[in-house]
């Protein structure tokens, strides 16, 4: 839903298509990460209270009244200040009765900006859901990708949203290791899924969004090396109560369920495609070219 000027471009979740979203901050805090070409022509801000609620106020009644999910932009609103927080919280539960729940991305450095206490606080203001840039669970990759944390301090920096009984929903890339390090990749990653167990997690593919520099470090996977280590993800993978997707316009795949229930289902749909991959060498080998050119 759209009803105020935006600074473009503006990025959600696939599951926020419904929700009403406000850009309470202007790109991304940590803005370094060399895969991602989100928010490179934005200078990180952060909004002013009297700015947002003057944009709730001016929406029409009518409309306020059918708002039952707000998302909260740009790259990672939760780095907003808390006392500034809890007041947008407090006006969009004024201004939005019929509310019932707020999310976010959050980045490693916007978690370590709340405590699990302020975490709490936020949730029972409707906060109810974080998404999470994992990227991988590998540490070399983490390292070439610049991401600025280790894969052990963004498990201790998510296990405070946990501990607060905020949903995760943590996202992962394919092919972002390049054939180098994709047997690591794919393993270190499935290990950091399982032992946090997320509510939700999904896998995206590598692709070109203004991000050549990180293209330049690394091989390209073809599509079979794509798929094979989708494969090495999720025979690993071994949470205790996670729902996999894998539905972004990027994935050769299209993966849903949940683990452990769906587990040995899912492993098997992604080996017959392997194997049907194989079968078609012209296909198996082609490098994806999917690309977004917009910023």
């Amino acid at each position: 839903m759209y009803y105020f000027n935006y600074q473009e471009p503006l990025f959600r979740p696939p599951s926020e298509a419904h929700s009403l979203i406000f850009q309470i901050t202007i790109g991304c805090s940590q803005n370094d990460c060399t895969f991602c070409g989100m928010y490179k022509k934005k200078h990180f801000k952060v909004r002013s209270g009297a700015e947002i609620v003057e944009e709730m106020r001016s929406m029409p009644l009518a409309d306020r009244l059918m708002v039952q999910r707000v998302f909260l932009a740009d790259g990672d609103a939760l780095v907003y200040p808390q006392a500034g927080l809890l007041e947008i919280l407090d006006q969009l539960a004024t201004y939005f009765p019929n509310l019932t729940r707020v999310a976010s991305y959050a980045s490693p450095n916007s978690l370590t900006t709340k405590s699990v206490a302020q975490l709490k606080i936020l949730r029972e203001k409707k906060l109810r859901i974080l998404y999470f840039g994992l990227e991988s669970g590998d540490d070399q990759t983490l390292g070439l990708i610049n991401k600025g944390f280790d894969s052990e301090t963004m498990l201790s920096l998510c296990q405070k949203p946990q501990a607060a009984q905020i949903k995760l929903s943590v996202t992962a890339i394919l092919g972002l290791a390049g054939r180098e390090r994709s047997q690591e990749h794919a393993q270190a990653t499935a290990d950091w899924i399982t032992r946090l167990s997320p509510e939700y997690f999904s896998l995206l593919t590598m692709f070109r969004r203004h991000n050549d520099a990180h293209f330049n470090l690394i091989e390209q996977l073809s599509n079979g090396e794509v798929v094979q280590e989708a494969f090495n993800i999720v025979r690993q993978l071994a949470p205790n109560k996670t729902i996999l997707r894998s539905n972004h316009v990027s994935n050769i795949l299209n993966l849903a369920g949940s683990y452990p229930k769906d587990r040995e289902r899912i492993i098997a749909q992604v080996e017959s495609c392997l194997r049907e991959a194989k079968r078609d060498r012209a296909w198996y080998d082609l490098v994806p070219q999917y690309e977004e050119t917009y910023f």
